[in-house]
């Protein structure tokens, strides 16, 4: 039952997606900042249309300026709860194939998402440059260091990618603990259990002091960013 309700929910919320992104893409040749808000009212529908309430704790901490937001991945739900609940508009950071996307990866560039390229070493190391450069001058992303869902639950290593990203763009790391999502729909299954909850726990920035190494500065801020991020995890 629950694989016919995830297929029913795609037969629906996947053509809705297109369309709004469409819109969007209008939208922004308006105003730029009309993106924000489509992008709000994507994640808020389909969280809608699956029956799942959110709630949202700790947002006062949140500091001025530009953040990088890390957070656990469970679910493709994730991304919609934290696109249409977190206080404050994201943008997010893909691999570049998925910009190639017609409509979808079209809006996403409209929107100000970073393009990722995980090509060979100097073009990875120039897209990370400029994914930093634009982080710095005011945009808001989310990163999932674990760079995948969990199949199991049971939060997965994490990647050193998006530490080093931090480094660079030196804006303060935000960390926030996502619970529910996982059982809503679990990775690897397409099936889907309405009525559950998501809580979104955001926890104190983490902003590293100076004078660190490189490599010391990642280590520290992925110590820092798991313990808190397991902290809010049952």
């Amino acid at each position: 039952m629950a694989l016919i309700r995830g297929l029913l929910y795609m037969s629906v919320f996947f053509p809705l997606t297109f369309l709004i992104a469409a819109v969007a893409i209008l939208s922004t040749l308006i105003d730029r900042r009309y993106y924000a808000w489509f992008a709000r009212f994507w994640g808020r529908l389909g969280i809608t249309m699956a029956g799942i309430s959110v709630t949202v704790s700790g947002g006062e901490q949140l500091p001025d300026g530009p953040i990088i937001v890390m957070s656990n991945h469970a679910s493709n739900f994730d991304i919609l709860a934290m696109q249409g609940y977190f206080p404050r508009p994201l943008s997010w950071i893909a691999k570049k194939e998925l910009f190639s996307i017609p409509v979808f990866g079209w809006s996403m560039r409209r929107g100000g998402y970073i393009a990722l390229d995980r090509g060979d070493g100097r073009k990875a190391l120039k897209s990370m440059d400029e994914a930093a450069a634009q982080i710095k001058g005011g945009t808001s992303v989310i990163i999932f260091p674990e760079g995948t869902r969990t199949r199991d639950g049971q939060l997965l290593p994490f990647k050193r990618g998006g530490f080093l990203l931090a480094v660079k763009a030196g804006v303060p790391v935000v960390p926030v603990s996502i619970v529910g999502s996982f059982a809503i729909n679990p990775g690897g299954s397409l099936g889907l259990n309405l009525g559950r909850s998501v809580q979104l726990t955001i926890h104190a920035p983490i902003t590293l002091p100076a004078g660190l190494k490189r490599a010391e500065a990642e280590e520290l801020l992925m110590q820092q960013v798991h313990t808190a991020v397991t902290g809010g995890l049952p």
